[in-house]
């Protein structure tokens, strides 16, 4: 059965394409769902109709990932965490994490965006790519500075 997807589908495709799929998971998941509608001549010229909406959010999103692109290249996001007495952290840093400072200073990126190797658990700079929507990349300097921990254990 070809359909018309109405929104992201994860595995199957992005909004407004024309999917061929079983007529199973049309009928009891996409269709119900409203997550896609069928194919008929009515919805394909509904379609043809909707191209230079589809054109313009295209364009208005890419813009959108250019300008959070330009933003966050080269921005230095510093983090602060508690070290031991040898500058051991008690705490490693995480995409989790970056993620939410990066929110703290106004800018919305998804954790699946942050490519980090493997968590920071140490102290100093590091380099971070972004990958945002449409392809593009950001590279951002994550700073983790220590502080020491208050806590003194009295023999």
């Amino acid at each position: 059965m070809k359909v018309i997807l109405l929104q992201d589908v994860e595995g199957l495709g992005k909004k407004y394409e024309v999917k061929e799929v079983k007529n199973g998971h049309a009928r009891n998941l996409l269709l119900p769902e409203k997550k896609a509608r069928a194919a008929t001549k009515e919805a394909l010229k509904w379609l043809a109709d909707q191209k230079g909406v589809i054109e313009k959010e295209v364009e208005e999103d890419l813009k959108k990932a250019q300008e959070l692109a330009s933003q966050l290249d080269g921005l230095e996001v510093g983090i602060t965490v508690k070290v031991g007495d040898e500058g051991q952290l008690f705490e490693s840093i995480n995409s989790q994490k970056i993620v939410e400072k990066l929110k703290e200073m106004g800018f919305e990126v998804k954790k699946s965006q942050v490519k980090l190797e493997s968590p920071i658990k140490e102290t100093g700079e590091f380099a971070v790519s972004i990958n945002l929507d449409h392809n593009l990349e950001a590279e951002v300097k994550v700073v983790i500075s220590g502080e020491k921990s208050e806590e003194k254990i009295e023999e």
